[in-house]
């Protein structure tokens, strides 16, 4: 009952805090190259997780342990934000974290395929549901000057938001600060090759604005969200956990209108509301059972 009540408390918190995360990096981005910002946050998150490690004495992972927290953080670090940093140069954050929302039910559509749950008939009515939201999100956007390459590109990102869920779900119960220290330190790194390789300028920021979006992502957005979504990953089923991804566009939207000017016009509502409608369907309206109960499947690279 208590580890129930706290998978429930760090998902509410959890699902709030994330919210400000589209916000933060629209700001990183107007001032910051975005692979180097993201860099730039997942190490500096990275040096002070290590830290902990070191007050906490916390061992580092091994065997498949490691090697899974590894492609998690290629995966959920690397991948989705550099993804994410880059859809966010042109898409307000309202609208990206909307699209996130999609995240529970790609999580669902991959456990069924790599076996760590059943498809329901329920889930497919939500998938159409949710892809109709985005249709007419997408409509609205691109018939401005938003790139198709972007909306690409913050698809891709949740594609590997949920992916990395339904590995995060399987990976040994290591404590939260020594896989996300190892995870977004592998991220960071993989983050800084892409920036070299794509000849971002990498400096420091000059505004005090751009300073405090980095420490909110680093402290809040980084450490404290991601500590939060894996007690939450590892107490539920994948695409249960990821249900937080549906709760944040509210967050989202509610902060960007008020810090970023963003207008929520009727088809940012309208679809919106569809994503969430079709979540509810193939998520929440039953809990997806999960076909085994072990974590070391399949998913995990040997040594």
């Amino acid at each position: 009952m208590a580890a129930g009540r706290a998978a429930l408390t760090s998902f509410v918190a959890c699902a709030v805090l994330a919210g400000g995360n589209g916000v933060g990096i629209r700001f990183s981005n107007r001032e910051l190259a975005p692979l180097w910002g993201a860099t730039v946050r997942f190490g500096t998150a990275a040096v002070l997780l290590a830290i902990a490690m070191l007050v906490l004495r916390l061992p580092m992972p091994r065997g498949r342990e490691w090697s899974g927290t590894v492609v998690y953080g290629l995966l959920n670090f690397a991948a989705a934000f550099g993804l994410g940093y880059y859809a966010l140069q042109y898409l307000h954050a309202g609208f990206g974290q909307t699209l996130l929302a999609l995240v529970p039910l790609v999580t669902l559509l991959l456990s069924v395929v790599e076996g760590q749950e059943r498809l329901r008939p329920i889930a497919v009515f939500g998938t159409l549901l949710a892809a109709t939201g985005v249709a007419i999100l997408s409509r609205a956007q691109i018939t401005g000057a938003i790139p198709l390459v972007a909306l690409l590109a913050a698809l891709g990102c949740t594609a590997c938001f949920a992916q990395a869920a339904v590995l995060g779900h399987r990976l040994p119960s290591a404590h939260p600060v020594t896989t996300n220290a190892v995870a977004m330190a592998v991220g960071a790194l993989a983050l800084f090759a892409a920036s070299l390789v794509a000849g971002e300028p990498r400096t420091l920021p000059q505004r005090t604005e751009t300073w405090l979006a980095l420490a909110f992502l680093v402290i809040v957005g980084s450490i404290g969200v991601f500590g939060l979504y894996l007690i939450v990953l590892r107490a539920w089923p994948a695409s249960r956990a990821a249900y937080i991804f549906v709760i944040t566009p509210f967050v989202t939207v509610a902060l960007s209108a008020w810090l970023d000017q963003e207008r929520v016009g009727w088809p940012l509502a309208a679809g919106g509301l569809l994503i969430l409608a079709g979540v509810y369907f193939g998520v929440l309206r039953q809990t997806p059972a999960p076909v085994s109960s072990s974590r070391d499947e399949s998913v995990l690279p040997d040594r």
